[in-house]
């Protein structure tokens, strides 16, 4: 007894701190800092939330700019990867595949598909790609929607985020908010900005944004 009820109090006291007062004050700090993103960053269209900004949705029709490739087919309950290397037989099919739907659906374009339109993300549910990714895109959208190719770039240029304080990663293009943009661009505020598809088995595949690496 003499060691077992300071191991009850410890153990009550950590599950306190741990499971209640941490949980609690990151909470309520992440809501006085970050009010948005720890709210779910919501967008909305017509008064109806359509998704957030911080999770990726998948499109796949001409008119709008395509995600950065799923391994978990967008869904963000098992978000991650396969942790398949560069030297995996089956990266490099799926891979292959992606580049010949990219430059099915470009014609226009000549050089390779940029990286991170070919290789998934370590999430899987990245919301955003390269400012590269969108050009490429480009002239696909504004074809299919029958508007200036300016027009596009202005609202990419609105959807661009840059560097975290200025240093720290990349420069981002949100792929949802640049999607609304465009619908409302056009008028459409009132249907869905994803159109019902057949569930496509996910493909295997992971990836960190800089690199075309399928490992974590």
């Amino acid at each position: 007894m003499k060691y077992i009820m300071p191991a009850i109090r410890f153990k009550l006291f950590m599950i306190v701190l741990l499971g209640l007062i941490y949980p609690f004050a990151m909470t309520g700090i992440s809501q006085v800092i970050f009010p948005r993103q720890a709210s779910g960053d919501f967008l909305n269209r017509g008064g109806q939330v359509v998704g957030s900004r911080l999770i990726a949705q998948k499109f796949e029709k001409p008119e709008y700019f395509w995600s950065r490739p799923s391994g978990v087919d967008y869904n963000p309950l098992p978000s991650g990867g396969s942790n398949q290397g560069q030297a995996s037989a089956d990266l490099k099919k799926v891979v292959d595949e992606r580049k010949v739907k990219l430059k099915a659906a470009h014609p226009d374009q000549t050089g390779e598909p940029p990286q991170d339109l070919l290789f998934a993300s370590g999430s899987g549910i990245d919301p955003h790609i390269s400012p590269g990714a969108a050009q490429y895109q480009l002239q696909r959208v504004a074809k299919a929607r029958n508007i200036t190719i300016e027009q596009v770039q202005k609202l990419i240029d609105q959807a661009s985020e840059g560097r975290q304080l200025g240093i720290l990663g990349e420069p981002t293009v949100n792929v949802l908010a640049l999607n609304l943009s465009l619908d409302k661009a056009q008028g459409i505020e009132t249907a869905p900005v994803l159109a019902p598809t057949p569930a496509q088995p996910a493909a295997p595949e992971n990836a960190t944004p800089s690199a075309p690496v399928e490992t974590k």
